[in-house]
């Protein structure tokens, strides 16, 4: 077990070592490393005839001090040195991590923000094709007419109470015709009849509002509020 104990503690002391190795061989640490030499031998050269007395009379002080004192004093230091490395090394590089993961973060959610503005830039691509192979051609299109015949056909005229026909443009180059009717006294066959003939016309020409009403309780005619509904694009 001892043994063991011993393995295990000689691995962990090879792998701080190659872990600190690595540490010590990136670039940031040799460049400081380069750095605090660099200053260390400007400030030994200027301070160096000033504070060599100083540290002579230090180390006699030192030499006179008893084991327990001694001790202490190189707690003290080692703390010291600890607090200082952790101010200028690891506090610097911790910040410097978290930046290049917030900017990595934010990178990462304008990639994600761009791939959604791509798919619903696509979705109305397609929208905007199926839109305008549903349109009809604008140019002489009178819907009044196309509606008022086919139902003319279907139900008579005498059923047709009003047809109200407008039309204005609307966003994308295109330009909305609607024609608002009302029908009077239709059988529930009859509806069937108006229903289809608009949705079997040539052209595509939607039911965009349908309200039914009885003409009175119990009957069996029914008032129709109807609005037909057609794309055109504007040319």
């Amino acid at each position: 077990m001892a043994a063991s104990f011993s393995e295990m503690r000689a691995r962990l002391r090879t792998a701080a070592g190659e872990r600190l190795r690595a540490i010590a061989a990136t670039a940031p640490i040799r460049n400081l490393t380069a750095r605090l030499r660099a200053l260390g031998a400007s400030v030994t050269g200027r301070i160096g005839p000033r504070v060599g007395p100083a540290y002579g009379r230090f180390r006699a002080w030192y030499a006179k001090r008893e084991p327990r004192e001694r001790l202490l004093l190189r707690v003290l230091a080692g703390f010291l040195a600890a607090l200082i490395l952790y101010n200028l090394v690891y506090v610097p590089f911790s910040g410097l991590g978290g930046d290049i993961a917030d900017r990595v973060a934010a990178r990462q959610q304008e990639l994600i923000d761009v791939r959604a503005q791509m798919r619903t830039y696509e979705r109305l691509k397609l929208e905007l094709a199926a839109t305008e192979r549903r349109t009809v051609p604008g140019k002489d299109f009178s819907l009044f007419s196309i509606i008022e015949q086919a139902l003319t056909r279907t139900i008579g005229r005498d059923r047709i109470g009003s047809i109200t026909p407008s039309d204005r443009p609307v966003p994308g180059g295109f330009q909305q015709y609607t024609v608002d009717l009302k029908l009077t006294a239709l059988s529930l066959t009859q509806i069937v009849d108006t229903l289809y003939g608009v949705q079997t016309l040539p052209m595509p020409v939607t039911v965009s509002n349908l309200h039914i009403r009885q003409t009175a309780p119990g009957s069996r005619a029914y008032d129709v509020d109807l609005t037909c509904m057609a794309l055109a694009r504007n040319e």
